[in-house]
């Protein structure tokens, strides 16, 4: 069957159309829609070669028609949406009916960055794919069973109730990366660095620790994001109304991070090619020092490291930053070996589709 794949950002889409076959995922076509305002592009390649397209519409819609244009020859038939958060009510892949839909908008707070552009995108591909089916895949299946250790949060017991706990994410890069490999360490640290950041520490192939909290906004410095903050700071800005709820999330969603750190770029290349400028240096150092302390805590977890694999846009094409995350383990851990492997999400997302969908 022929599964569309639509893994929602900020301010970009990346797509894949695939013919999945016997559990695996074959590329028709994988790239990405520029989606900010004018001058919208859908950048892809298919069939070895890098193809630059300028979208004619202003809508959502007509990037969705330039998609089944792209598998004409192999009519679309299921819909993998990538959903950041389900809250505590969705934690597996699913298809999505009427009451899935509710659950996740209801989940909306949880990731309010990630889940309203999500459903957005699912209003339209079901307009558009009328016959299609609609699966959600969550980033936070993969963490489903976290030990109560790293599950339950230092905090009265009974907010556990109220969905406060630690869900965990990047799970669908995690899955992807446990796909490609033959044979699975039985201590290994997945560190998905890109624009969102995190580290999960999976044994015998199961999650039981992961850097990020009840929402993508904690665990490891990231480009926009602080990670683990003292929460007294963000009382001080409230209690002394230098900041007020609004704010506060713009601060810790779009302000802080490598951004804030540097005051010049959420971007490890520009802050590479920043030369002497010093806050951007500060920013690549406390980033690298960030990765390796958390994946340092995480050796206690697994009771050591076999293998650290970095991957998302920072982990898999940034040679700099790696070579600073191991020199900081190199003391305490100095023949770990580190691999590099790319982020299939899409891949991992068309083939739970192509499962759900018969």
């Amino acid at each position: 069957m022929s599964v569309l794949s639509l893994n929602v950002g900020s301010s970009s889409l990346k797509f894949g159309i695939y013919r999945v076959d016997a559990g695996e995922a074959h590329p028709i076509a994988e790239g990405e829609i520029d989606v900010r305002g004018e001058h919208r592009q859908l950048r892809y390649r298919q069939d070895g070669k890098a193809v630059t397209q300028a979208l004619t519409g202003e809508s959502d819609a007509s990037a969705l028609d330039a998609l089944q244009q792209l598998a004409a020859n192999a009519p679309i038939a299921a819909v993998a949406h990538r959903i950041v958060h389900g809250g505590p009510w969705l934690r597996e892949h699913c298809l999505i009916d009427e009451a899935v839909t509710k659950k996740i908008e209801a989940a909306a707070s949880f990731a309010p960055l990630h889940v309203p552009a999500a459903l957005a995108w699912l209003r339209h591909a079901t307009k558009a794919l009328p016959r299609a089916r609609q699966i959600a895949c969550f980033d936070t299946a993969f963490h489903r069973d976290l030990p109560d250790t790293a599950r339950v949060l230092p905090l009265p017991h009974e907010l556990l109730a109220k969905g406060v706990q630690r869900y965990g994410f990047h799970g669908l890069s995690c899955e992807s990366i446990l796909a490609q490999m033959e044979n699975v360490p039985a201590r290994l640290i997945i560190a998905h660095l890109g624009s969102g950041a995190s580290l999960t520490a999976v044994r015998d192939g199961r999650s039981i620790d992961t850097s990020m909290g009840m929402t993508p906004t904690g665990g490891i410095i990231m480009g926009t994001r602080p990670g683990d903050l003292d929460p007294g700071v963000l009382l001080f800005l409230l209690r002394e109304g230098h900041t007020d709820t609004r704010e506060l999330e713009d601060l810790l969603e779009h302000r802080s991070g490598l951004r804030g750190i540097s005051g010049l770029s959420a971007d490890v290349r520009e802050l590479s090619e920043a030369k002497g400028h010093p806050l951007a240096a500060l920013a690549l150092e406390q980033f690298a020092l960030s990765v390796a302390r958390q994946a340092a805590g995480m050796a206690v977890v697994l009771g050591g490291i076999d293998l650290l694999v970095c991957t998302g846009g920072i982990g898999e094409h940034d040679a700099a930053t790696r070579e600073r995350i191991s020199a900081h383990l190199a003391p305490c851990f100095p023949t770990l070996p580190l691999r590099v492997l790319p982020s299939r999400e899409n891949r991992i997302m068309a083939i739970h589709a192509a499962r759900l969908a018969h």
